[in-house]
């Protein structure tokens, strides 16, 4: 190699430089085959690069920025033509426009959770309302288990099965809840629970079968704890809803708005009870 025609060429480093890629970068794509360096020197390993190779790295970096994976862009520059790369744009933007609803989907949940957050922390605790509650959508199970079994495996083998084949696991957070039986609470037994649910926000996928709540009238309690503190406000409810005249209507539902999902304080834990009612006709 004359020195002439060397200085002509240019460093690893430098077109890393000249193309704002880092030099790893300029390796994996020789390694895969995308751009291989005009010249290696045999002596030193010293990788040089000549102007022919920068119109191909200025493609590439033009499709990275589309966000376009590096087979893919391989895959082109083997066989550059105008049709390819329209067909590569067209696929490239459907891919696009479904992460953007993804990115929506996740936008709307997080906006979901701080407002659940922000009602946890707000809400009057041990105070008794009743609430009109808007239709929501639900997965539920139905399973028996008892309060000091909440934290066991049997309970989270529950949770499993709702989450069996859902491939985001996100929906979940702070929104499983447990139920007791509308027989149950007439027979005033709140030891024992017969069910675990998740409630659905109206961005969910959820492969199984769910069930749509219409709007409901519930009396509700708000207090600092966890399910295993959950009996003795399930008595408060129950005076309450004999007090006024009112019937329950149906299961239940418990969530902890606060665990140890999001904090190790068990002090700032909240959790929430609705019962829903009607009125009495007796």
């Amino acid at each position: 190699m004359t020195k002439t025609y060397k200085q002509e060429l240019f460093q690893i480093g430098d077109v890393a430089k000249l193309f704002h890629i880092s030099v790893g970068s300029l390796r994996h794509y020789e390694k895969i085959g995308l751009v291989k360096p005009e010249l290696i020197d045999e002596n030193t390993g010293y990788r040089y690069y000549s102007t022919r190779q920068f119109e191909c790295l200025n493609t590439i970096r033009y499709l990275r920025v589309l966000d376009m994976p590096l087979p893919q862009i391989a895959d082109f520059l083997k066989n550059r033509n105008i049709e390819k790369i329209q067909e590569m744009l067209c696929q490239q933007k459907e891919t696009v426009i479904e992460k953007q609803k993804e990115l929506k989907n996740i936008e709307k949940k997080i906006q979901n959770r701080l407002e659940q957050l922000q009602d946890a922390l707000s809400s009057e605790k041990e105070s008794i309302r009743v609430k009109k509650i808007s239709p929501r959508r639900i997965a539920w199970l139905r399973h028996d288990f008892s309060i000091d079994s909440y934290e066991n495996p049997d309970f989270e083998t529950s949770i499993l099965q709702l989450a069996q084949g859902q491939k985001d696991s996100i929906v979940f957070l702070g929104k499983v809840g447990v139920g007791i039986s509308k027989e149950q609470l007439l027979a005033r037994q709140y030891s024992r629970y017969n069910m675990v649910f998740l409630i659905l926000d109206s961005e969910d996928q959820y492969a199984g079968p769910v069930e749509d709540l219409g709007e409901e009238d519930c009396v509700t309690i708000c207090f600092c704890g966890s399910h295993k503190d959950a009996p003795a406000y399930y008595e408060k409810l129950a005076g309450y809803i004999r007090e006024h005249k009112l019937q329950i209507a149906g299961f239940s539902k418990e969530i902890t708005m606060i665990d140890f999902g999001l904090t190790n304080d068990p002090n700032q834990f909240v959790t929430e009870i609705q019962i829903p009612v009607c009125m009495s006709h007796g």
